[in-house]
This record gives structure tokens, C-alpha cells and sequence, in this order.
């Protein structure tokens, strides 16, 4: 097993800022979650996403926005809302062809922080 952060199997910076912007582009697209986009600025979600990500994943950058809780409270999301997004994270580290490790730790993440995001 390689001693590489996940951060650097995810292809470090270049790598999770594509891997953000195909999130991105799956949760506009997904009929379920598409409409809490629809007044996003695209540059600016994949630039946060992109930093949390590095910074979570044993990168040096640093994360500028809110914390999990702080950003999603009163926005009432639902578990399907979630599992939503589950989703099109695990799409879009398909289609940048993830190994099954990053995935899992991945997955890992995204429910660890469930209770900070839903229904909150």
C-alpha cells in the first residue's frame, strides 16, 4: 500500500481542482440537487470545493470558506439531497477513474460530515 497522502493519488492540486469541477458539473446536471446551482457562481464553488478537498486530503492549501455546519445551516437539506451528492461525487471519481481506496476514503469523508450539512 502507498504511503502518498490522498492528496497526491487524487493528482494534487491540478488533479482534485478537475476532479471539483466535475462535481460541479454532475450537481448541475442531477435533477435532484441541480436547482440549489442555479444562482452559484461555478468559479467560485470549484475554487472552495477544490480547496477543501486539497486541504482535506494532506495538501498544503488552505481552506477560505465557512465550515461544513456554518454553510449549510438553514438550507434544509434532505437525506435525498445528500445522497444526491454522494453521487455525483462517486460518478465523477469514476469518470477520473479513482482507485477503490480513494473512493472509500472518500466516502469515508462526505459521511462523517453528514450531521453537519443535513437537515440543519
Amino acid at each position: 500500500m502507498s504511503d502518498e497522502s490522498l492528496y497526491d493519488r487524487l493528482g494534487a492540486h491540478e488533479g482534485i481542482s478537475a476532479l471539483a469541477r466535475t462535481v460541479f458539473n454532475n450537481h448541475c446536471s442531477n435533477e435532484v440537487i441541480k436547482n440549489r446551482y442555479v444562482k452559484s457562481d461555478p468559479e467560485n464553488v470549484v475554487q472552495k470545493v477544490t480547496e477543501f478537498m486539497c486541504a482535506g486530503f494532506g495538501g498544503k492549501e488552505e481552506y477560505t470558506g465557512e465550515d461544513m455546519l456554518t454553510a449549510h445551516t438553514g438550507m434544509n437539506i434532505s437525506d435525498e439531497e445528500f445522497n444526491a451528492v454522494v453521487e455525483d461525487v462517486m460518478k465523477a471519481l469514476d469518470m477520473h477513474e479513482a482507485g477503490q481506496r480513494e473512493k472509500d476514503e472518500i466516502l469515508a469523508a462526505l459521511w462523517s460530515m453528514r450531521g453537519e450539512i443535513v437537515h440543519v
